[in-house]
């Protein structure tokens, strides 16, 4: 059966639902500045991965850790996207959302990359820190705190975020031990393993 409002054309093009639970303007420009953190950290870990794939490199094992890597934070910049969504705070246009990063180049080694994506994964991890803290408001009386964000940030990312850092810390350990003892053979070996 048709809608009525479909038949009589009553329906407003581009109308905004006024009922939405409110966002505050600095969290939803943290959760932007956010999710650009989130697509940068991708990025990133594409440029490094395609480094390791590279013939003249030949670090498969780095190379797959690093397009998974990517998908990962491609992912959580996509859950964020959703979330705002779902908020109705993307009535506007994604345009000014979503930016292509310039992203750092260089040729690294199996422990520079991965000390560099440790770096990495400790900014993102800061940055949703204070995603959490600008969320949380500043109202004594909890007016302006998005307890459904912060809860939702803490809970699932940052628990996340955590627990890649702490892997990458172990493999950062594990390999600088393998180098140590066994130089480049070292790296060649934990290649294959990862």
């Amino acid at each position: 059966m048709l809608d009525l409002c479909f038949i009589t054309g009553s329906i407003k093009s581009n109308a905004v639902f006024k009922g939405w639970p409110d966002m505050k303007t600095p969290c939803i420009n943290s959760m932007r500045k956010q999710i650009q953190k989130e697509i940068y950290a991708s990025t990133q870990y594409l440029a490094m991965a395609a480094h390791f794939a590279t013939d003249t490199v030949n670090r498969p094992g780095f190379a797959e850790h690093f397009i998974k890597a990517a998908k990962e934070e491609r992912e959580h910049g996509a859950k964020l996207v959703e979330y705002l969504s779902m908020r109705g705070q993307l009535t506007d246009t994604v345009k000014n959302l979503i930016s292509v990063p310039t992203v750092e180049v260089a040729k690294w080694t199996g422990l520079s990359a991965l000390e560099a994506a440790f770096k990495l994964e400790t900014e993102v991890t800061n940055s949703i820190r204070a995603l959490i803290k600008t969320c949380e408001g500043t109202a004594k009386n909890g007016e302006d705190n998005d307890y459904h964000l912060v809860d939702y940030l803490t809970g699932v990312y940052l628990e996340e975020q955590l627990t890649g850092q702490r892997d990458l810390a172990g493999k950062i350990t594990t390999l600088e031990k393998m180098m140590g003892s066994q130089g480049e053979l070292g790296e060649f070996l934990f290649d294959k393993n990862l």
